[in-house]
């Protein structure tokens, strides 16, 4: 009997045991689902100087709330590879003005797991300019409608969930110009984006 007891014993820790790795593993794989899908957020951010004609001083932005809204893929769990292409929507203060812009956003990111659900990742990002706006007017003389900048953050994994901060900055100033509010001159603005990034994603 005490044999048998013995047996039903480690019968039943043998099963404990089995579930507990297969659920560990299950919840590993759902933490490093590899996959597509979506993700949004907002930008607190701002762009590069502003002057308004030639020989005035420069004025510094003040930050602003925009969003952001895309799809992303990852391949990979311990060390990672995340491409995303994500519609991006800002806007920066200046005095009385507004400069808002619409752009396609395409970073090419590698992270890597440090602990548990945390990972850090950097990458370029590829910029296209779809749209810009100073004071209500349309500005078309842009220097570049695609640059290049940096993105840098850190990750949280919850099973398919996922939240990010991260940090964008433009590599080079990228102009554009404009007719002066008073109609005189040539007005100059940096378009260069240098903003906070915080991002909710999800892989169905």
């Amino acid at each position: 009997m005490r044999h048998l007891k013995s047996k039903l014993n480690a019968s039943k820790k043998s099963v404990l045991l089995i579930l507990f790795l297969v659920s560990t593993l299950s919840y590993t794989y759902a933490q490093s689902a590899t996959g597509f899908g979506l993700k949004g957020g907002l930008n607190y951010n701002a762009n590069g100087d502003y002057f308004e004609s030639i020989g005035d001083n420069a004025q510094n932005p003040d930050r602003n709330i925009g969003y952001h809204i895309g799809v992303f893929g990852k391949i990979g769990n311990q060390i990672y590879f995340k491409p995303e292409l994500v519609y991006t929507s800002t806007k920066s203060d200046y005095n009385d003005d507004s400069f808002k812009m619409q752009k396609l956003d395409a970073p090419l990111l590698v992270g890597i797991k440090v602990i548990g659900p945390i990972s850090v990742f950097g990458g370029p990002s590829l910029q296209y300019i779809l749209d810009s706006e100073f004071d209500g007017i349309s500005m078309d003389d842009v220097e570049n409608d695609l640059t290049v900048g940096l993105n840098f953050g850190i990750g949280l994994n919850f099973n398919k969930v996922g939240i990010d901060l991260r940090y964008e900055r433009g590599f080079s100033e990228n102009e554009a110009t404009f007719i002066g509010n008073n109609g005189i001159g040539t007005g100059r603005l940096d378009t260069r984006p240098d903003q906070l990034i915080l991002s909710l994603s999800l892989i169905p």
